[in-house]
């Protein structure tokens, strides 16, 4: 098991509650409970604390941070306003040829992921990387550094950031509509961007925060801590 499905096994826990916020993280424990050496939990902690999943206790140690169901969901509303931004300066710009063929690769990518028709476990990592790199185009595009800096700090906010996936937060079946539709998305995105279409791209963008917000179960009123 590499590092990166580690990082995705210990977001589920967060997300569904197994370790709830306060908790101190045990390294050993972890371990144990997934089934692999202490090493690649090591390794993931600090991306986990960067996300803003974790924050440091004590001397050298680290516990799940406590937030808001309802923090998620505004946060993810903010990322897409400012995305929207992103993908409407592309297009006054000219978004050129490299960005394009990147956009489409993206695409090419995660229609490969959905082309069966379901999803099997391995697709949650190459969901992810795919879906943080389609966005990390548009916004590194854009060519702004205060909107790179305000996005950055948007992606802070627990399971905010696109490369953040949880599957396991709901059934294969379930959550395959949700990301494919998502995709379809991805693909109006690059059209709208690629004919310079502004408004057109920006709303799409805008309006790209469901399927985010439905994978991970965000769509709850009533929660004030991490769901459990």
């Amino acid at each position: 098991m590499t590092d990166i499905p580690v990082a995705q096994k210990i977001r589920t826990m967060i997300l569904d509650g197994t370790l709830s916020p306060g908790t101190r993280v045990a390294e050993a424990a972890i371990a144990e409970r997934l089934g692999v050496s202490r090493t690649p939990v090591r390794n993931v902690i600090p991306l986990l604390a960067a996300e803003g999943l974790l924050e440091p206790v004590g001397r050298r140690g680290y516990a799940v941070r406590r937030f808001s169901v309802e923090d998620s969901f505004r946060a993810t509303e903010i990322r897409c306003v400012l995305e929207g931004y992103a993908a409407r300066e592309i297009c006054v710009r000219g978004p050129g040829k490299e960005v394009m063929a990147q956009l489409r690769d993206c695409l090419s990518e995660g229609d490969q992921i959905f082309a069966k028709g379901y999803l099997v476990e391995e697709d949650e990592v190459a969901y992810a990387r795919m879906n943080h790199r389609f966005h990390d185009i548009i916004v590194s595009a854009a060519d702004d550094g205060l909107l790179f800096e305000l996005i950055q700090r948007v992606y802070a906010v627990p399971f905010v950031a696109p490369g953040v996936v949880a599957f396991n937060r709901m059934a294969p079946a379930e959550i395959f509509p949700i990301l494919n539709s998502g995709q379809h998305q991805h693909h109006a995105i690059v059209d709208a961007i690629g004919a310079r279409q502004a408004d057109l791209a920006e709303m799409l963008m805008r309006g790209h925060s469901g399927p985010a917000r439905r994978s991970l179960g965000l769509d709850k009123d009533g929660e004030t801590e991490s769901p459990t």
